[in-house]
């Protein structure tokens, strides 16, 4: 009889037994970003069932605090895998963390070099304060090889370390700078309110990787299988973001993200579809060759010491070489 009531009950409750069988992940992300562009990956992952298929209970932990703070959270052993800027990894390891990147993110999201009214070219910014974010950040570096790339030299500018687009947005408003990257969509606003755009991080380059999901080397070892199945859904959630059928779907996901009109979600999403920009990658894969890039960079800025180490002491493509990505 007690073998019947069972049968019955997974019978009638199928979600519930299908939940009784999942996998449970901690996954960290800053707090601030939740909901915000960046996420536009996990949100999708999240809408299109993709975690589930993968028999996987995804449970988002928002990490207070600034992007730094995920390596410790991850260190403590408080999540699992977490959504990093790839800066902020290489500085912790180098510091001893056994955290390391399995899958890309957002590889080169768009950033606005945002001006005041009177800067005309980019030559007018000799001489002038521009806020930036912190050394090292990935912002920070692609700002950097923007204005390199038009002629401006660090000893050209005094750099301001203002954390956070709206920040940034607010120093530019005081006069204190006269230049600021934003991301979107406050860059249109911006620019709405009579800040001109100057030109697009990307113009300089798009051949690094901003954002990587990461894990502790130690915890993964023991926890292939769960890893394999999480690097496969970010996988199908990049191949569908990728697939110019779903552009609707995914210009309306971005509008309700952001609560932003039509208009301006088609805009925000229009490098997302441009290869050339190469917003996102196309399975996850990581690339050592921008990885590498991200760390000259660094070497150059002088926030890591030099020579650089090779991407593959922050990288391990099990993951992905065993999910048949990479």
């Amino acid at each position: 009889m007690p073998l019947i009531v069972c049968a019955l009950f997974w019978a009638i409750y199928p979600d519930f037994a299908r939940a009784a069988e999942l996998i449970t992940l901690r996954y960290g992300q800053n707090a601030a970003s939740a909901g915000s562009l960046s996420s536009l990956p996990l949100t999708v992952a999240e809408r299109k069932g993709f975690f589930t298929r993968e028999g996987l209970n995804l449970v988002v932990v928002p990490i207070p605090g600034g992007t730094d703070r995920i390596v410790a959270a991850l260190d403590k052993g408080e999540i699992d895998t977490g959504k990093n800027a790839t800066p902020y990894l290489i500085q912790a390891v180098l510091k001893g963390s056994d955290a390391v990147a399995i899958i890309a993110q957002t590889t080169n999201p768009v950033y606005s070099l945002i001006v005041r009214p009177e800067i005309k070219g980019f030559a007018d910014l000799k001489g002038k304060v521009l806020g930036l974010s912190t050394p090292g950040d990935t912002i920070t570096l692609s700002a950097l090889r923007l204005l390199a790339h038009n002629k401006i030299k660090p000893a050209d500018f005094q750099a301001k370390a203002v954390v956070g687009t709206s920040a940034r947005f607010d120093c530019l408003k005081s006069g204190e700078c006269a230049a600021v990257p934003m991301g979107q969509p406050e860059d249109l606003g911006a620019i709405r309110d009579g800040y001109p755009r100057l030109g697009f991080t990307y113009e300089a380059g798009a051949d690094l990787i901003f954002n990587v999901d990461m894990t502790r080397r130690a915890w993964g070892e023991k926890n292939r299988d769960a890893l394999v199945r999480f690097v496969r859904a970010f996988a199908a959630s990049y191949e569908y973001m990728n697939d110019p059928k779903n552009r609707a779907e995914l210009t309306n996901i971005v509008k309700e993200s952001l609560k932003v009109s039509d208009e301006i979600a088609r805009e925000i999403f229009s490098p997302y579809t441009q290869p050339d920009k190469n917003v996102l990658p196309k399975r996850g894969e990581l690339n050592l060759k921008a990885f590498n890039q991200v760390l000259a960079l660094m070497g150059e800025a002088g926030v890591i010491p030099t020579p650089v180490m090779p991407a593959d002491r922050f990288v391990d493509l099990h993951y992905l070489k065993m999910a048949g990505i990479q």
